[in-house]
Parts: structure tokens; sequence; C-alpha cells
């Protein structure tokens, strides 16, 4: 098998209750035909389907890559923003595991199970950060043309997350994603910023679109021809082929390529199958 030039780094499965479809096991039979040697599983504040991917990974020769998708409170911005938290180690992984862990502790807010941004200094190792594009808080910023907040958000960034940290660009054909690309794109060669592709994927193929929407609206509590409900997703967030990754962003290559580098620096060995019980001694 050649090298890849492109990986997926944000999947989720139907772990993410609020927008994900498929299962783990289909997901990665779809990785498998797709000829991709490696995924990550980026489901919203959990990791309930790692053993699942994990396993069916080593089992299908895939590498498996685990990931964290987070809502996010941000200082000076009024809505929840996004980011995915990537393990680059055991020690990332351990960070994610305390993240999710406070996040829960903590309690709902605006019904979900959020972080705080100032939390991801303390958990910071081992991990990679995607921006979360036009939802994540600089690109709300770079929206809103707040370049003050950019600074300070660049600023958060690259003190905690040096080489770690990249700016995240989706073609999805969704409101204001292409402006939010452009923006990005300039701000990275302002900055310095590394950036990547992804497609937030959610379903597996163009056809599951109307179960999917579906689906959130059942979670979001609307029927389908309900006026009021929020459209936030398009058919085009399905898990597409390195080809069609390929010609999407033929234009910024190295957003590819730096996909690519991420899954390589991603190495964490789950044990699995194993009782680990305390250490009590007994008289």
């Amino acid at each position: 098998m050649s090298d890849p030039l492109f990986v997926h780094l944000r999947v989720h499965s139907d772990f993410s209750m609020s927008d994900g479809l498929s299962k783990v096991k289909p997901i990665l039979a779809k990785v498998s035909e797709l000829g991709m040697p490696a995924v990550a599983l980026t489901d919203q504040t959990n990791m309930c389907g790692l053993v699942k991917f994990y396993g069916g990974c080593h089992g299908a020769g895939i590498k498996p890559i685990i990931g964290t998708e987070f809502w996010v409170q941000v200082p000076g911005v009024d809505e929840l923003c996004s980011i995915t938290a990537i393990a680059m180690n055991n020690e990332g992984y351990s960070s994610l595991t305390l993240l999710i862990s406070d996040a829960y502790l903590r309690g709902h807010i605006q019904g979900r199970a959020v972080i705080d941004k100032g939390w991801l200094i303390e958990h910071a190792q081992g991990l990679i950060i995607l921006s979360g594009g036009r939802e994540g808080d600089i690109g709300k910023a770079l929206i809103k043309g707040n370049q003050e907040l950019v600074a300070e958000m660049v600023s958060f960034y690259q003190q905690y997350f040096n080489n770690c940290f990249f700016l995240e660009l989706i073609r999805t054909g969704r409101e204001n994603e292409e402006r939010y690309l452009h923006l990005a794109v300039e701000l990275a060669e302002q900055v310095q910023l590394p950036v990547v592709a992804t497609n937030e994927v959610v379903f597996l193929s163009e056809d599951l679109f109307e179960a999917h929407e579906i689906r959130v609206a059942i979670h979001d509590g609307y029927t389908l021809d309900d006026k009021r409900r929020p459209k936030k997703y398009s058919p085009q967030q399905y898990l597409r082929s390195e080809e069609e990754m390929l010609e999407l962003f033929s234009d910024i290559p190295e957003a590819l390529e730096n996909s690519v580098e991420i899954a390589k620096r991603c190495n964490v060995t789950v044990r699995l199958g194993e009782y680990v019980l305390p250490d009590f001694p007994t008289e």
C-alpha cells in the first residue's frame, strides 16, 4: 500500500448522540473499503466507543487515532465553541479522560457537558488540538472581525500547544465555511500556524443525510418540517474518499499533508481484555 495522502481526523459515531449516525463497526468497514490505513474517532465529550474502535482497528489493520470533540466556554465569547483534542500518546489519552471527567462532574451547561478553556492549560500534555473550524473560538472571532480577540486566542494556543495546534479547514457547503476558510488561511500565513483539512464526518455516505437529519431533529426536539428547526449539517459530511479530499483541497495541499503528519504522531496503547484490580493486602 502506498503512503496515504489524507487521513480523516474528525469522525463521529452513534456515541455522539446529538449528531453521529453510524456505529463503529460500519465506520471501520468503510475505512477499510476505501483503503485508508488510519482514522480518528472523535465523539463529543466521550470515549464510549473506544473499546470497539481500538479492537476493531487492530483487527482490520487500521491505525486507531483517539480523540474527543469538546464544547468549550471561552472568555470573551458569549456562545459555546468547539475544538477537537487528539491524543498523541498515553499521556494525551490520560488528559482526555480527565477533561471528560471534569466536564461531567461540573454538570451540563446549555444542555451539554462543557469544559472551560483554562482547563486545557492543566491538561495540555500529549494533546494535539484542532481549532474547530468556523465553530471554534478563533473561527467565531474571525467571522465577527474581532482581531484583538483572534490575537489573544492565537497567543494562548501558541503558548500552551506549541507545534500541537492546527487551524482546521472544512468544506462541506455550510454557511460561512468558505469565508472562514479564507480568513483562516490568511491568519495561518501571518502568524505561522499550520492548517489541517477535515470533513467533520457524521454519517458514511451522502444517501444517509436524510436519516441523519431525522436523528438530529429527534435529539433537538423538532419535527422535520418545523421551520424553526436549526439546519446545522450538510449532505457533504460523509466519509469522503482520499481522492475526493485531494480534489476538494487541491488548492491547499499542506492541509492534507498535515492530516497525515498528525496521524503519524499519534501512538496510543490501550490495554484491553485485562482486569485491573487494586492491590489490597489481606490477612
